[in-house]
């Protein structure tokens, strides 16, 4: 199992639930016109350049959907790909083949779109900083998507509401930081609390009640280095530990670099996996032939 495989249990969850809807209630009907003995070997190709996430995705549709198809996988996730790169090799029964491939490249191709992007925000932000994921997700998809961000370089946020305490804008309408990050001590104590910045008082008021981590939310990159200096400030002055500092809010390619080089440790952005167009991936058939057949280099496609 690689580190940017998602959960086997979330894979086949996912595999299974779109498989029952391509192939509800009768089946493949186009592939069930096929003589039962063609087998054959195809490519998945990619028509572009970026990274490559969602094998194991890959893996399951085949299992799934008949365990006579195998994969030779040429690339794993995480890796490189140019135009024309072959990320893996299927051989088994064509009808089958065909009945899988549509689920197959929605996956790879929608996982690998989100490592691409992934791949290009660490690169323009530069080795000085962690570029993080968020929940914007596709719903049902957040476990593979944010393996995908891994896959990418990035890291992941928190994965649900239940993994640590984050109190936003909206949160704090009836009730201060102090109280609510007391609060959260006496009940969750074991969880990270994390607190929603967009001004210089709120920050003030966040690392006066010690919190963990602090976002600082659609700032400018001038307002962005004047707050991490005065967490910096802060930990000097009081002995205490140092917040991890988060920055989003409108972080793009061209701008993800200058908010980089402010001092925060982490940059995110929900663009990683809600608007990250897919890589385009192929099947291609290269070669068919049938049980019997002495001869299936004749049926072999360029």
């Amino acid at each position: 199992m690689s580190p940017f495989d998602p959960p086997v249990t979330a894979i086949r969850d996912v595999v299974a639930r779109s498989l029952a809807e391509d192939l509800t209630p009768l089946g493949d009907i186009s592939a069930a016109l096929l003589p039962a003995g063609a087998t054959a070997t195809a490519v998945l190709r990619s028509r572009a350049a970026g990274v490559v996430a969602g094998c194991a995705c890959v893996t399951e549709v085949l299992d799934q959907v008949d365990r006579r198809l195998t994969v030779e996988w040429q690339l794993d996730d995480g890796d490189a790909v140019e135009p024309g790169g072959v990320v893996g090799v299927l051989n088994g029964p064509l009808a089958p083949m065909l009945t899988a491939e549509r689920t197959a490249l929605n996956l790879l191709s929608h996982l690998s779109g989100i490592a691409t992007l992934t791949r290009r925000f660490v690169d323009a932000a530069g080795p000085g900083i962690r570029v993080w994921d968020t929940r914007k997700t596709t719903p049902g998809l957040r476990a593979l998507e944010k393996a995908a961000v891994r896959a990418g370089g990035g890291a992941n946020h928190r994965g649900n509401l239940s993994e640590w305490v984050m109190l936003k804008d909206n949160h704090l309408e009836l009730i201060s930081v102090a109280e609510a990050v007391t609060q959260a001590r006496a009940w969750f104590p074991a969880r990270t609390i994390h607190v929603e910045c967009d001004t210089r008082d709120k920050v003030t008021e966040a690392l006066d009640a010690d919190v963990d981590a602090l976002l600082l939310d659609n700032m400018t990159p001038a307002e962005a280095r004047a707050c991490v200096a005065l967490v910096d400030e802060h930990a000097t002055a009081t002995g205490r530990r140092r917040p991890v500092v988060e920055i989003s809010g409108g972080i793009t390619l061209e701008t993800v670099r200058t908010y980089a080089e402010v001092g925060a440790d982490l940059v995110s952005s929900g663009s990683l996996t809600n608007s990250a167009p897919v890589l385009d991936i192929g099947l291609d058939v290269v070669s068919t032939w049938l049980e019997g057949d002495e001869n299936p280099v004749e049926r072999r496609r360029q």
